[in-house]
C-alpha cells in the first residue's frame, strides 16, 4: 500500500529547501508527497518547480510587535490563522496522510495544528540554534523536533529532541571544479575564494570586497555571488561576479578553495558538508539574531572563524582572507569529522519509525 506524507513550511527558502532535499529519499521508501503551503509564496513555487502536488492553505503571519499596526494585522491574520486551521484539516481529511514534515514559517501552524485534530503524526525541524516562534507554537504537537545544532537540545521539550542535522539536497555534492573554473573563466594556477553574501546579496560585503580586491587578487581569483541587481560593472582579470546562482551553484562550490559567506543556517550546513574552510560574516540584525549564534556554534567547533559585521573593513576582510586560507588544513580537519553533516538519512530513518 502507498503511503503519503505532507511537507510543509514556507516564507522563504530556508523553509522550503531542506523539505525539497528529502524528495529522493521519500520517493525511493514508496511515499506520495504533497505540499501544503500559502497561495503566490515561495513554497508555491519551489514545491510546484519539484513536481509536487501544491495544496494552498489560508496563513497569518505570526507578529511578536505591540505597535498599534501589528495589532491591528494581528487581529485580522488570527483569523486567517483559524481558517488556515479548517484549510489544512480538509486537504489532510481527503489524503490521510501517514505523517506531516514540517520546516517551520508562519504558513506550518496551522498545518501542524489540524493534523493534531486528525490524530496525523507530525515531525518538525528546526535550522537554527534558537527555534522560532512558528515551531514553538507547534512543540506540543509533534512527536519529535530535529535539530541541526547540539545547543539546540536544550531549547526543545527533552523527550522529543533529536541531534540530526540538516537534509541537505542531492546535487551540492555533485559539482565539478573544472566547471566551476569554467563558468568563472579561471585557471587552477590559483587558489579561489567565494564570496556568497546570502540569496539577496549584502551590500556591507559587497563593498568590502570591492574594495579589498587589488589586494585580494594578488593571492586569489575571487568568485563573487553579489546578489539579483548588485552587479557593477567591474573587468578585473581573476574576478567573476554573479548576481544569482542554481544549477551551477555547486560546480562554483567545488572549485572554491575558501569560502567568506553570511551564517545562515542551511547555508552554512552545506559548508560544512562539503569541507570548505568558511570566514562567516553573520548578518548582525538578523531576526532573533540567528546567525550570530550560528555562527558561534560553527566557531566553537572549530569550523569556521568568524567577523562581525560592525568591524568589517578592506583591511579587517584582506588578513581575515589569508589568514583563513593560511589555516584551511585545520578547519578541513575539524570539519572530516564531524557528526550529522547531512541529516537526510537520520530523518527519513525517525519518518519511517514514527508511521
Amino acid at each position: 500500500m502507498r503511503k503519503t506524507i505532507v511537507l510543509t513550511g514556507g516564507g522563504t527558502a530556508g523553509h522550503v529547501v531542506p523539505n525539497l532535499a528529502l524528495l529522493d529519499a521519500l520517493h525511493e521508501a514508496g511515499f506520495e508527497v504533497h505540499y501544503i503551503g500559502a497561495a503566490h509564496s515561495i513554497e508555491s513555487e519551489l514545491a510546484r518547480d519539484a513536481g509536487l502536488t501544491f495544496h494552498e492553505i489560508s496563513a497569518g503571519k505570526l507578529r511578536r510587535s505591540l505597535s498599534p499596526t501589528s495589532i491591528v494585522r494581528n487581529v485580522r491574520d488570527q483569523l486567517l490563522f483559524a481558517k488556515g486551521i479548517h484549510d489544512a484539516r480538509r486537504v489532510m481529511a481527503g489524503l490521510r496522510p501517514s505523517l506531516v514534515f514540517s520546516k517551520g514559517g508562519y504558513v506550518s501552524v496551522p498545518v501542524v495544528f489540524a493534523a493534531r485534530l486528525l490524530d496525523i503524526k507530525s515531525i518538525i525541524h528546526e535550522s537554527d540554534i534558537t527555534p522560532g516562534l512558528a515551531n514553538k507554537l507547534s512543540f506540543p504537537f509533534v512527536q519529535r523536533v530535529c535539530v541541526s545544532f547540539p545547543e539546540t537540545l536544550a531549547r526543545v521539550p527533552k523527550n522529543k529532541g533529536v541531534l540530526t542535522g540538516t537534509p541537505l539536497r542531492s546535487e551540492i555534492f555533485q559539482g565539478k571544479k573544472s566547471t566551476g573554473l569554467a563558468l568563472a573563466g579561471f585557471t587552477d594556477t590559483k587558489p579561489v575564494l567565494l564570496v556568497i553574501g546570502g540569496s539577496s546579496g549584502s551590500r556591507t560585503i559587497n563593498e568590502a570586497v570591492r574594495s579589498a580586491l587589488p589586494v585580494l587578487l594578488n593571492e586569489f581569483q575571487v568568485a563573487h555571488i553579489v546578489g539579483k541587481g548588485n552587479a557593477v560593472p567591474l573587468d578585473q582579470p581573476g574576478y567573476a561576479q554573479f548576481e544569482y546562482l542554481k544549477s551551477d551553484l555547486p560546480h562554483v562550490l567545488a572549485a572554491a578553495d575558501i569560502v567568506i559567506s553570511r551564517a545562515g543556517a542551511n547555508a552554512i550546513q552545506e559548508l560544512l558538508a562539503l569541507h570548505k574552510p568558511t570566514l562567516l560574516i553573520p548578518l548582525a540584525k538578523a531576526s532573533r539574531g540567528d546567525q550570530v549564534q550560528n555562527a558561534e556554534s560553527f566557531v566553537r567547533r572549530g569550523f569556521a572563524a568568524v567577523m562581525p559585521e560592525e568591524s568589517l573593513t578592506p583591511q579587517d576582510l584582506v588578513r581575515e582572507t589569508y589568514k583563513l586560507h593560511a589555516e584551511r588544513h585545520v578547519f578541513i580537519e575539524k570539519m572530516s569529522h564531524a557528526k550529522q553533516a547531512n541529516g537526510r538519512d537520520e530523518i527519513i530513518k525517525l519518518i519511517l519509525s514514527a508511521i
